[in-house]
């Protein structure tokens, strides 16, 4: 069973105004659920669009992360105020959120992205961190989300640096599964592949432009928050597990177990791990072209302000076992580095990384 897509999709300018007919007909009581102080003011839009409607709204914020204290927490808000409804208005962090407590009440979810950071509006699943930021697990929902409301108002509020994390983000969705399915013999699967490298391509001609440029008539910046925040969902749904995550979001996971005073965005540490797969697929693969596609790489991601070390956010892996903790949790049971189609062991993951982060590996 697959779920590809939410039920109905607004996008462009003023989704939200033209989402509003919609929305009251699924919802008498939502919960409006965010987290940053930066988007306090686009919420409170949102709720006073609801309250002219009639409807009787509740809200609530995310104190950490898409965490089991935070989720038990606002279940009680939930079952207090009796919603019948969750919008998450956010980032990452609060669609997977919305979507998780939508499902444990059974309940409609309406994802409104705040930014274009991540695919996390569209797609059936919700990613599970510890309070401290630290990924647990992954967790397959029954359906998509009911509504999504992708508003290009709200996406130019967004800082910048969340679209650079959105297209590192998205760029993994063709390094990913062109190397994990490329070999699977079906159709549906085929076509993820292709539109995930359509999708990779119009972010190396557009990336830079969208981040760079003015918003007004710019259709590069309209083409890119379109690739990060709905084609990069729709390549999932179509392509299912294995068109999602392999080395690069397996890579994220275990990097994230490093906890460190400065946050960075889920982006920014899966295109550190797009740069480390492709020296797997050279070292263990031998993967011809890996130093050219890192070489591509590299140019546009210092062009959009993205780390491309480990060291450069903020972790020395040389120190207080970071290599072993990072290498033993990417290599555990039910980890995406298994879905690469060549064997690797905690001993792979080590001897690359110390060689690209001591910069041994030309790059």
């Amino acid at each position: 069973m697959q779920f590809i897509s939410p039920e109905i999709i607004f996008r462009g300018n003023d989704a939200w105004e033209k989402a509003l007919p919609q929305v009251t007909q699924l919802t008498k009581s939502p919960l409006i659920l965010g987290r940053s102080l930066q988007t306090n003011n686009l919420r409170n839009c949102l709720v006073r669009d609801l309250k002219n409607q009639n409807l009787n709204v509740s809200t609530a914020n995310l104190q950490f992360d898409c965490c089991y204290e935070d989720i038990t927490r606002i279940k009680k808000i939930i079952l207090k105020n009796n919603n019948d409804s969750v919008i998450a208005a956010g980032g990452g962090k609060v669609l997977d959120a919305g979507k998780y407590l939508a499902e444990l009440f059974d309940i409609p979810c309406i994802t409104v992205p705040l930014s274009a950071s991540t695919c996390a509006g569209w797609t059936a699943l919700s990613n599970i961190y510890t309070k401290n930021g630290q990924f647990i697990n992954d967790f397959a929902l029954r359906s998509c989300p009911k509504v999504l409301v992708f508003d290009h108002k709200f996406i130019q509020t967004a800082p910048s640096r969340t679209l650079a994390s959105g297209i590192a983000d998205a760029l993994a969705k063709w390094y990913e599964s062109s190397l994990t399915s490329s070999t699977i013999d079906d159709g549906l699967v085929q076509q993820a592949i292709q539109i995930s490298r359509v999708l990779r391509d119009q972010l190396l001609i557009d990336g830079e432009k969208a981040f760079k440029a003015e918003f007004e008539n710019n259709s590069s910046w309209r083409n890119t928050i379109e690739a990060c925040g709905l084609t990069a969902g729709l390549v999932g749904g179509i392509g299912g597990e294995k068109c999602r995550t392999a080395a690069a979001h397996a890579l994220h996971n275990a990097i994230t177990q490093i906890i460190t005073p400065n946050k960075f965005f889920h982006g920014e540490i899966v295109g550190v791990g797009i740069l480390l797969q492709l020296r797997l697929e050279e070292m263990k693969n031998n993967n011809k072209l890996a130093d050219q596609s890192i070489k591509q790489l590299l140019e546009l991601m210092k062009k959009l302000n993205l780390p491309t070390t480990i060291a450069q956010l903020g972790i020395n892996v040389f120190e207080n076992q970071n290599l072993d903790k990072i290498a033993d949790f990417t290599c555990r049971d039910k980890s995406e580095i298994h879905f690469l189609p060549f064997e690797i062991n905690k001993q792979d993951i080590i001897e690359v990384i110390s060689n690209f982060e001591q910069q041994i590996i030309k790059i």
